[in-house]
């Protein structure tokens, strides 16, 4: 199994197939036959550059991923390559590995939740996310970029693609790590579906496989550079995980007292996240908890040169100003610059909330540069809800934290600054996205642009979950696209808006002894059942995740400026202080081939100066 203790050489192959992990013990046998074979035929040994002055440089695309249609095999892979990352949370040391915990695995935790809100998602735009054949016209972009100065560097390169959620299982940076088994009591992951209703076309033995590792060693790299789009460019703690996984796997490549192949990672060329890492206890990670013992590395002397480049930044102003309203000035055009922020504890050594200030920033600056009429103070960041405090809980996992209705039901607004634990953006930069749109109505704004600059390609994400937490506060009807449609992107229906967010929530209340359809109207349903619905979690324990008190309404004209005592709302036109202008969303920079010249262009730098 892909590391275990036993370092591990190649076995006989021409370039560019896939080789043989053979065990070092039969090492002789196998270089002894290598060298035979190409006595033979007149060739170089394998482990020689077929030219040796060639330079091989192996290139790693790095994204996110995730599943491209919502079907329960992609959803279970997808969670169990989650959990693969941290050895120390109760999923890895007790579930993961456990087949008669395999056909519950999706009951846990929020697992319920997530089905409910992807199956909308991915029924909305009525097919697979377009994500994964964005990602490979951007790395084919990529390959034609470095194919065009390969010759003149001296220099070959191999490109290939790593991530952290993988739907094809030969991306994850070390497949055989989820294959496992991780626990000494555990069996290797090949769960294919329940025993009578088995997932179609389903090998159970997929995650047995190389990774990208093997894959560029078999073509003879001899380094390796990262360059990473997990969340459009920022560091970020998933994309520690890949890196730091992908160097366990070249040490084991390299074998015990072996040299491993250097990889550099270009969003971080000084290995602060690395260098930052917690070391108390030995082999934290965030499930334990605060760390003990932390290393502090100054963020001034690491930066991230990706996140200010001005190229990205132009990719983004163009998305953007793609989705201007041309009947709207630009000077009354309000931009919203939307992130998500960090998993708690994570601060310690992540920068992701730093990186993003520094690439809103400079899409800003770009956006007032080539659009001039723009306003600054219009302009502005903003963060989804984050959980709260409840201080009645004591004992649970995640400690007294909780979603709330003020927070919109959400868990993706933990925006810590790096080694500032519990300190978030202040100022113009610092908005939860509500706040931010209700900003902009009340400056007068006409239009408003809604960027998520943490993507570079095109999925569910922005096509539909954004849209509705944006709809819910500004109105569907105020939607550039609502009077002619979107049918290109949403055949079925033409546009993104569920009848509310989240279309997850439990549409069950009680009602004394019995229960009653939940209102999920704003202004309250006709026939006095309250909206929004009351609590329905005992509130000495952790709020459910489907709660149906965190429902919202996705009415007309938004919950923004509304005001439930002043009177009933209309789905005609807007009443009391609600939003009178247009919104929508920017287009990522998707399959532009300047994404493929932007990445090419840190990566050639990189391999100029050797660092």
């Amino acid at each position: 199994m892909d590391g275990g203790t036993e370092p591990w050489v190649a076995s006989p192959g021409s370039r560019g197939q896939r080789w043989r992990a053979t065990p070092a013990s039969t090492a002789p046998h196998a270089c002894l036959l290598s060298i035979l074979l190409c006595l033979t035929l007149g060739l170089a040994p394998l482990h020689v550059a077929a030219e040796a002055d060639e330079r091989v440089v192996g290139v790693l695309f790095v994204i996110h991923g995730g599943s491209q249609d919502w079907t329960d095999r992609g959803a279970f892979d997808t969670a169990a390559q989650l959990f693969s990352y941290d050895q120390n949370s109760a999923v890895y040391q007790r579930f993961l590995w456990d087949p008669r915990i395999w056909p519950r695995f999706m009951d846990f935790g929020n697992g319920p939740k997530e089905a409910l809100k992807y199956r909308f998602e991915y029924d909305r735009i009525d097919g697979p996310s377009p994500f994964y054949g964005i990602t490979f016209s951007q790395m084919s972009s990529l390959e034609a970029a470095l194919d065009a100065r390969a010759q003149e560097m001296g220099v070959r390169f191999v490109v290939d693609l790593a991530s952290w959620m993988a739907a094809d299982p030969k991306h994850h940076p070390w497949p055989r790590l989820v294959y496992g088994p991780g626990s000494p009591q555990g069996q290797p992951l090949t769960y294919c579906g329940p025993a009578d209703d088995p997932w179609p076309d389903c090998d159970p033995e997929r995650h047995n496989v190389d990774g990208p590792i093997p894959r560029l060693l078999e073509q003879g790299v001899t380094e390796i550079v990262v360059i990473d789009m997990t969340v459009g460019g920022a560091r970020f703690s998933k994309t520690h995980d890949v890196v730091r996984t992908l160097r366990a796997r070249l040490a084991a490549e390299a074998g015990e007292g072996g040299k491993p192949v250097r990889l550099r990672w270009l969003n971080d060329p000084r290995d602060l996240m690395r260098d930052s890492y917690p070391v108390e206890p030995a082999g934290w990670t965030r499930s334990l908890g605060p760390p003990a013992a932390d290393r502090s590395v100054p963020l001034e002397d690491a930066p991230n040169p990706v996140v200010s480049s001005p190229l990205l930044a132009l990719l983004h102003a163009e998305g953007i100003a793609e989705r201007f309203n041309p009947e709207v000035e630009e000077a009354e055009t309000g931009i919203v610059l939307l992130g998500h922020a960090l998993r708690r504890y994570d601060e310690y050594f992540d920068p992701k909330i730093d990186d993003t200030l520094t690439l809103h920033q400079t899409i800003a600056l770009e956006l007032l540069r080539t659009y001039p009429e723009l306003k600054e103070h219009r302009i502005v960041g903003a963060w989804a809800g984050d959980m709260v405090l409840n201080e009645t809980l004591t004992d649970t996992p995640a400690g007294g934290y909780e979603r709330s209705r003020p927070m919109r039901g959400e868990n993706l607004g933990y925006a810590a600054l790096y080694e500032q634990p519990g300190v978030h953006p202040q100022g113009k930069w610092g908005y939860r996205y509500w706040e931010a749109l209700d900003y902009l109505r009340a400056d007068g704004v006409e239009h408003i642009v809604v960027a998520f600059p943490q993507i570079v390609a095109e999925s569910v994400l922005n096509m539909v979950e954004v849209p509705n937490q944006i709809g819910k506060e500004v109105g569907y009807r105020n939607w550039l696209y609502y009077e002619k449609g979107d049918f290109d992107r949403y055949p079925k229906v033409g546009h993104p808006f569920a009848d509310y967010w989240g279309i997850w929530v439990n549409t069950e209340c009680r009602n004394g002894d019995s229960t009653v359809a939940c209102c999920l109207e704003m202004g309250g349903c006709a026939d006095g059942r309250p909206y929004p619905p009351a609590r329905q979690t005992p509130p000495d324990r952790r709020r459910n995740d489907m709660d149906p008190s965190l429902g919202y309404d996705i009415p007309a004209f938004g919950h923004i400026g509304y005001d439930p005592a002043l009177g009933r709302p209309s789905d005609d036109h807007p009443v009391q202080q609600q939003y009178r202008g247009t919104w929508a969303m920017w287009r990522p920079p998707n399959d532009d081939p300047r994404m493929g010249e932007l990445m090419a262009r840190f990566i050639v730098e990189a391999v100029r100066d050797g660092r």
